[in-house]
């Protein structure tokens, strides 16, 4: 079982601060892919990089809701979602809706996130998939997550030059 599949993508860094640059790169990717490319798939069954902002919009509301949750409760247990049953209205969602959404709910997270304390990052939270967590693992995996899914969306913009 993997506590958190994404530490990999944060190599060292500050959660915090690679959650808090995060909007302002999605936004310079997506102006650098333009229209044409955010709605171009890069293969069969893969998203587009519209798709994947839809994504980071709806996984950003997830993480919402998981940080407040095990804040609020005692021992509490992530509900994990279908990313696929999630991804099916993503055809008709505009990549700048997506984006607005992400960088919404992401700046009241890091409002959020500047009124724990530092012992709240212990606290312990528990995933069906992934086991014992904590606070801190949930906001180290938004990071990973970010940076994740940045990379796909800076190297579809690099071959989109």
């Amino acid at each position: 079982m993997t506590l958190n599949p994404y530490a990999r993508f944060v190599e060292g860094r500050d959660p915090r601060a690679v959650i808090a640059e995060t909007a302002a790169k999605l936004a310079a990717v997506a102006e650098q892919l333009g229209p044409a490319n955010l709605n171009t798939s890069p293969a069969p069954g893969k998203w587009s990089p519209r798709e994947v902002l839809c994504h980071l919009a709806d996984t950003e509301l997830a993480f919402a809701f998981r940080l407040r949750q095990t804040l609020a409760e005692p021992h509490h247990v992530i509900q994990p979602f279908d990313q696929d049953q999630w991804a099916k209205p993503y055809a008709a969602i505009p990549a700048e809706a997506a984006l607005a959404a992400f960088t919404a709910v992401r700046a009241w997270n890091l409002v959020l996130l500047g009124t724990v304390p530092a012992e709240a990052y212990s606290k312990p939270v528990s995933h069906p998939e992934r086991g014992a967590m904590t606070f801190g693992t949930l906001v180290e995996t938004m990071a990973g997550h970010d940076l994740n899914h940045l990379r796909q969306l800076e190297a579809l913009a690099r071959q989109a030059i």
